[in-house]
């Protein structure tokens, strides 16, 4: 990666936010790089990125509690544009000399806040005197630090956004980068092009062009590449980028580990020879259903899973002679959510936190700063058919952390039937490439019921319909009934093992879009 993407973009540091990642795909959004460093970054490393800008996150602590976060009082005012959210304002005002304290009654979901235009300045460019926003906060910034303005006031009183030193500090009790606040963008926006001075040239053409480079620099000319290659996006979008720089010096390996969906390695297989992939196709199903008997830890199963398949490609690697790099289609979700930006462990994504210490490979990972949206729009640049890049997003582990509990080929099996059914319901409704991901999943569960007048005690299944842009959110998709219904009756009847089917309708967050 780029320093900053030639310091042309925007830091933003990590208090343990839901909405961290959420923020840095909004900036990107506007063709301006962000990248997530830890709260306790240092200064050094925060500057010696020389950011345009610095964005600092809400997070689930008081400033005045004992494990509070806290910065040093150069990073905000070290001269460069600095912008609070949620406990970053509070923060910030903490930081400078102003008092935070436990409100009297706190905010949470959709508020009114009244703005001061003529004091708030730049940041509210195109916002009007009042707006509904997105809070969440129990503490409040009760005195401001010397020479801080204040223009925004919550509908209890609050203060919801103050300003200093001519607006190149900027803070806000609410979350701009949500959907839910209104003219949010327009004041990120604002932040980043008129306070920041950031310039839109974070284009995906451009990336791939360095990526490439960056690639060839990286892969000695006789060294060879090993790839894990699943049929998802991601791993498609990684191999055909290195493919174009070290040609069949790249090795695909399609690892069957037991948990795929029903007739997926044959589908795989064929979508991958239409690419001109060297592939070869490994069925390990009894190997890791050894290593994973009896584990239900689902933290404990995507480890097991992701040591395996660095073996079993080690195990590859020696068959055709050796190879240097092990290359992974590791993007940036994956790297967030196995805590490896600062944060807290949301899962330790299979080839994050589940990598050998021991590997005898070095790792590649080309795509690994981008979003899931953003490996789609590359797709197309370099010649992958949309039939491969309009599949729903499907987890390097497979079914084993939508099959809850014990991992048994007999589970497996029902899991599949019972998904295999659903998805089909799905693409006879002509649904399936306007929902982001969608599946089944078997809980440990059982219920009563009852079949042909026989008590029965079948197991639980859970449909799951998530629309979402990145991954790092999502809202449930509301499906049509008759869809839903015909799909659990369809279920029940074809998987006898079944005796109840159930919908999950949480988004992202406070859940995952994987249950495991």
């Amino acid at each position: 990666m780029d320093k900053l993407e030639k310091s042309g973009g925007v830091v933003i540091l990590d208090f343990g936010s839901q909405y961290t990642q959420l923020i840095a795909r909004r900036i990107r959004e506007f063709e301006v790089y962000s990248e997530i460093l830890p709260w306790n970054s240092g200064k050094d490393r925060i500057f010696g990125l020389n950011p345009r800008g610095i964005i600092l996150s809400g997070g689930p602590r008081s400033t005045a509690g004992p494990d509070a976060p806290q910065i040093d009082r150069s990073i905000i005012t070290g001269g460069v544009p600095v912008l609070g959210i949620c406990y970053g304002m509070q923060l910030i005002a903490h930081t400078l000399g102003g008092s935070v304290e436990k409100g009297r009654l706190g905010e949470y979901g959709r508020t009114r806040v009244i703005f001061d235009g003529e004091k708030g300045g730049k940041i509210l460019k195109g916002v009007p005197g009042a707006a509904d926003v997105w809070m969440s906060h129990w503490d409040e910034v009760k005195n401001l630090p010397e020479g801080a303005v204040r223009f925004g006031v919550s509908e209890t009183g609050t203060c919801a956004a103050f300003s200093m030193d001519g607006g190149r500090i900027t803070a806000f009790q609410f979350h701009p980068e949500v959907d839910t606040t209104e003219y949010g963008r327009e004041m990120l926006s604002s932040f980043l092009f008129d306070i920041c001075g950031c310039e839109p040239n974070w284009k995906l053409g451009g990336w791939v062009k360095r990526s490439l480079d960056s690639i060839s620099s990286a892969v000695g000319p006789s060294e060879r590449v090993i790839c894990g290659i699943s049929g998802g996006v991601d791993s498609t979008v990684a191999a055909v980028l290195v493919s174009k720089v070290v040609g069949d010096r790249l090795d695909c390996i399609f690892v069957d580990h037991g948990f795929m969906r029903k007739n997926e390695p044959e589908q795989v297989i064929e979508a991958y020879r239409k690419l001109s992939l060297r592939i070869r196709h490994v069925n390990a199903a009894d190997r890791f259903l050894d290593a994973v008997k009896g584990v239900t830890n689902p933290e404990e199963k995507r480890k097991i899973i992701g040591e395996l398949f660095v073996r079993v490609f080690e195990d590859e690697a020696r068959r055709t002679g050796g190879a240097k790099w092990l290359l992974q289609g590791t993007i940036y979700p994956d790297v967030i959510e196995s805590g490896f930006v600062g944060g807290d462990v949301i899962k330790s994504h299979h080839n994050v936190g589940g990598l050998p210490d021991d590997m005898e490979m070095s790792l590649l990972e080309p795509i690994r700063e981008l979003f899931k949206d953003e490996v789609r729009r590359i797709g197309p640049l370099i010649g992958i058919p949309d039939e491969l890049l309009r599949r729903h997003p499907f987890p390097g582990p497979g079914l084993a952390v939508r099959c809850l509990g014990s991992l048994e080929r007999e589970r497996l099996d029902i899991l599949r039937e019972a998904d295999a059914i659903f998805i089909e319901e799905i693409r006879a409704a002509g649904l399936y490439d306007s929902i982001w991901q969608a599946f089944c999943v078997l809980l440990p569960v059982r219920s009563v019921g009852v079949a042909g007048d026989i008590r029965t005690y079948g197991e639980t299944v859970a449909l799951r319909a998530v629309a979402s842009r990145d991954a790092m959110t999502a809202e449930s998709v509301r499906l049509p009934w008759d869809l839903v219904d015909k799909a659990a009756k369809r279920i029940c009847g074809e998987v006898p093992q079944v005796g109840r089917v159930v919908m999950d309708v949480t988004g992202k967050p406070p859940a995952t879009i994987e249950w495991e």
